[in-house]
């Protein structure tokens, strides 16, 4: 379920020339509020400086505008504090020789948390169960008289220090958002009534603006309020606050019930993980996944696993396994359902090389649930037959997610060298940072074994530091390969990323208009195939004649 919010807004210029404060309300398409969340702000510029209504309009419009363009790996108070810096830049450049002031605060609501970034007069209040909660600080001078003398603003200082708050949110609860021309005349406990009294948001910002200036307020006024109708579902940064408070299971039985789930026997137990088979209440098969014992103390395991649901959630689709929602959770785990199938490991097993046409078939299928990773920025990093499962239902599923990678969210231990040897780019073993270029490497190993049986520059061992030069040309080993397959393969598998394809987009490109007819052609001749080695060979065969003749000349 996705957050639901109700909200309005009001701002009156009361007795000024000019209104100089600024309010802004964003709310995105679906996918960008599950991400970025909503974003709601107030901004009341400095009237003596040089512009303070330009000054709190470009602010917001900068704030919005931008916000929604930072990295998907960014977090919230990341991403405000980077635009916030940058736009105190700007004020402090374009003033004039004047000062150009405003305050702002900035409310993003996301999933089940919210973040607020802060600075200058402008007040946020929580509203709850019929309590006023003041959140935010007034960065104003305590002495007497300086009471509405900023002492820190946007654009004030070259050094600009903002107010970062985070919590979580509760159904039913309102923010309200208020410039000084109404806080400062109406006080907390007026506020308070008005709330009480007006249920309806548009009346009640329409009042407390309209208040403000009936009991004699010389400023102009705002009022934004924003109200939780509905929680939304846990984000990655939501989901790892809980990892102080959520145990691990404890050991689970065949026959055995466990927060709704019957559990039906053990799957799988290595030192990573442990995975039960459990049934819902319609008896539907799911697969539980969660820590062994000895990394009940481990937060790195368990923010890994953590992550690994949230990717899996960030990319669903046909291509990954189903993440249950599993909202009434105590412990550390969560559920996929399981499909039944076997991998392509082990349909090469039992078949060998894989027959041209559904090579690629499955090849193309595998390039675009790849791409699809890659544009919600997750590298996979252990792409291989083993984790390719051919579903009964027909599908090509990716799984695993235990070793993928977010740029900015996720972070390697020294020295670590994730995935399996033979599958690994060269230019990981150098130390280089995750890519996915690595990826696709690993992707065009992985073709090139389900073709060939073979790997392109031979098997490599945990324990080896490999060497890597030109691999071996794929038709060596399967001769009726057509020539674009081979070179395709060829520029897949390259030591240097920089001649991989770019992008699985790319890749995916050449094998849909490569030369379909070609994929049923007779074996080519060895000739063709290897024209020095036959050359070679028949001159050696000469030679041998020669030297027999010449020896039977001698004799005679």
């Amino acid at each position: 379920m996705s957050l639901q919010l109700s909200f309005a807004e009001a701002s009156a210029i009361g007795p000024r020339e000019e209104n100089q404060d600024a309010l802004r309300l964003v709310t995105p398409a679906a996918e960008l509020a599950a991400s970025k969340g909503f974003l709601f702000a107030i901004a009341d510029g400095v009237s003596q400086c040089a512009d303070g209504g330009l000054a709190a309009r470009t602010t917001l419009q900068a704030l919005a505008l931008d916000y929604y363009a930072t990295p998907q790996t960014w977090g919230v108070a990341q991403s405000l504090d980077r635009l916030l810096l940058a736009q105190n830049r700007w004020l402090q450049a374009n003033g004039g020789g004047l000062p150009l002031l405003t305050t702002v605060s900035a409310l993003v609501l996301r999933g089940q948390r919210f973040t607020l970034a802060h600075v200058g007069d402008c007040r946020v209040y929580r509203w709850h169960a019929e309590q006023l909660q003041r959140i935010s600080e007034d960065h104003v001078w305590e002495q007497p008289g300086m009471q509405h003398v900023l002492k820190r603003a946007l654009g004030l200082d070259q050094h600009l220090v903002l107010d970062f708050l985070d919590g979580e949110l509760r159904a039913g609860e309102c923010f309200v958002l208020l410039s000084d021309g109404v806080w400062a005349t109406l006080g907390d406990t007026t506020i308070a009534g008005i709330l009480r009294d007006q249920p309806d948001l548009h009346s009640a910002a329409q009042t407390l603006v309209n208040a403000a200036h009936l009991a004699g307020s010389q400023d102009n006024a705002s009022a934004l309020l924003v109200r939780v109708e509905a929680l939304g579902e846990a984000s990655i940064g939501d989901a790892l606050i809980h990892l102080q408070q959520w145990p691990l299971p404890p050991p689970l039985k065949p026959g055995q019930r466990f927060e709704g789930w019957h559990v039906e026997k053990l799957l799988g137990h290595s030192q990573q993980s442990l995975i039960y088979r459990v049934h819902d209440s319609q008896q539907q098969p799911w697969l539980l996944k969660t820590l062994p014992a000895q990394l009940s103390d481990d937060s790195q395991a368990a923010q890994a696993l953590l992550s690994e649901e949230w990717f899996l959630k960030r990319v669903a689709g046909r291509s990954f396994p189903e993440v249950h929602p599993a909202t009434q959770r105590q412990h550390l785990y969560y559920l996929m359902r399981e499909y039944p199938g076997q991998t392509l490991a082990q349909t090469f097993t039992q078949t060998g090389p894989l027959p041209l046409a559904q090579w690629q078939a499955l090849a193309e299928r595998l390039l675009r649930a790849v791409g699809l990773l890659h544009r919600r920025q997750i590298l996979h990093r252990d792409i291989k037959p083993e984790n390719l499962l051919l579903s009964d239902d027909g599908e090509l599923r990716l799984l695993d997610f235990g070793l993928a990678y977010c740029p900015g969210l996720s972070e390697d231990q020294a020295n670590a060298l994730p995935g399996t040897p033979s599958y690994i780019a060269p230019e990981a073993f150098s130390g280089e940072a995750p890519s996915a270029q690595q990826d696709l490497y690993a992707v065009g190993v992985t073709l090139y074994y389900l073709a060939t049986g073979q790997y392109p520059y031979g098997e490599i061992e945990a324990f080896q530091r490999p060497r890597f030069g030109q691999p071996v040309n794929a038709q060596r080993y399967r001769p009726d390969l057509p020539d674009w397959l081979g070179q395709s393969l060829e520029r897949g598998v390259n030591a240097d990323p920089a001649q991989r394809y770019e992008t699985a987009e790319q890749w995916l490109l050449i094998l849909e208009h490569g030369e379909r007819g070609s994929l049923s052609v007779r074996p080519r001749p060895l000739l063709e195939r290897e024209p020095v080695k036959v050359w070679r060979t028949l001159a050696l065969v000469l030679l041998m004649i020669n030297l027999v003749l010449l020896f039977s000349l001698i004799r005679h």
